[in-house]
């Protein structure tokens, strides 16, 4: 008799990311593989909630079957009275599955961009610090499909595009690891993860930040989701998900035509040119004009659709206006048919 379906579930999508892995280490330059004899490690991200203790179990099963080694990482981000105490219960939990490395990272959380925006950098940013570390070839998330389908609706509020819209990645990363994050379960709910726990008697932790409504993702979560699948029945949970899959190959498909078309609407000391940044699909010149200002020093984080309308307007309603001033002290300016984009 085989496992219960929602632990068959969870397993297949664990083994098909490892599989996954594996092959993208082969393809890595030499300086950039596990050493000879080590097997490659793989951390999973556990808060010691369901999505990820089903994702730490399934890990745990399925790495030593393909040669892989299996390790945690907890964050501890101290907004809680005893979360010293609870992020040590999650390494024991962890231990517990035989995940080896386990560790608990202690950060401090800022203030920048608001209460979960400001958590969630410094919860990457120590992944980031411990998977280096560590020397780990991928850190497993355990978002499901109902996270994404709340990450597509907080996009379509903020109205910043379709990028917005396509949610998160099945695998994504910063400059030099851009596959290091997995997040296998975005094709799985949060109920079956859920269940695989309970059937296991696997002890889970329910954080109350996500019954917390000063959370905007909490009240999404608890009023607005049921308010829609109230009024448009169920299945919006999947459409969503699916919405942000096609958005993510339509992002994909115009950032790749806007690189290839940023050198043609240069001159030749490398300025941009109104008249054939005019000439480009909207769609397509917007994205120009985001990577322009970006690689001028702009954080992309603090970039938002507005401003890029802005320096939009003087490429499409040019009226004498001034400079933009943007994001990161970056400024933009027409000057004789010209596009400048500069950090003043």
């Amino acid at each position: 008799m085989g496992p219960h379906p929602a632990v068959a579930a969870i397993r297949l999508a664990v083994r098909r990311v490892l599989h996954d892995v594996l092959t993208d280490l082969t393809d890595l330059p030499a300086d950039r593989r596990t050493s000879a004899g080590t097997p490659p490690l793989v951390l999973v991200a556990c808060s010691g909630g369901a999505d990820s203790m089903a994702l730490a179990s399934a890990l745990a099963f399925e790495a030593p079957k393909l040669g892989v080694r299996a390790g945690g990482i907890t964050v501890d981000h101290g907004l809680q009275a005893g979360s010293d105490l609870r992020a040590a219960e999650v390494v024991s939990r962890m231990t517990a599955l035989r995940l080896d490395p386990v560790e608990s990272v202690a950060v401090r959380v800022g203030r920048d961009g608001g209460p979960e925006a400001a958590a969630r950098d410094a919860r990457y940013s120590a992944l980031d610090e411990a998977a280096d570390r560590l020397g780990a070839a991928a850190v497993l998330l355990g978002h499901t499909r109902d996270d994404q389908a709340e990450t597509v609706l907080l996009g379509l509020a903020r109205g910043s595009g379709i990028r917005s819209l396509s949610g998160m990645a099945e695998v994504s990363g910063g400059p030099g690891r851009t596959k290091r994050y997995r997040r296998p379960f975005l094709q799985i709910d949060r109920q079956t993860a859920r269940k695989a726990c309970m059937v296991q008697s696997l002890p889970v932790w329910d954080d109350p930040h996500n019954i917390d409504p000063a959370y905007t993702r909490s009240r999404l979560r608890h009023e607005g989701l049921p308010a829609l699948e109230k009024a448009l029945g169920k299945g919006v949970v999947e459409a969503l998900a699916r919405t942000a899959q096609l958005s993510r190959d339509d992002a994909d498909a115009l950032d790749a035509w806007a690189a290839d078309a940023e050198a043609g609407v240069r001159d030749a000391d490398g300025r941009l040119e109104c008249a054939k940044l005019y000439a480009l699909p909207p769609a397509v010149r917007r994205r120009v004009l985001r990577r322009a200002v970006v690689a001028a020093g702009s954080p992309a984080g603090s970039l938002f659709a507005r401003h890029i309308e802005e320096v939009d307007r003087l490429i499409t309603g040019w009226r004498g206006q001034g400079a933009i001033n943007l994001p990161g002290r970056v400024e933009a300016q027409r000057q004789g048919g010209r596009l400048v984009i500069r950090q003043g």
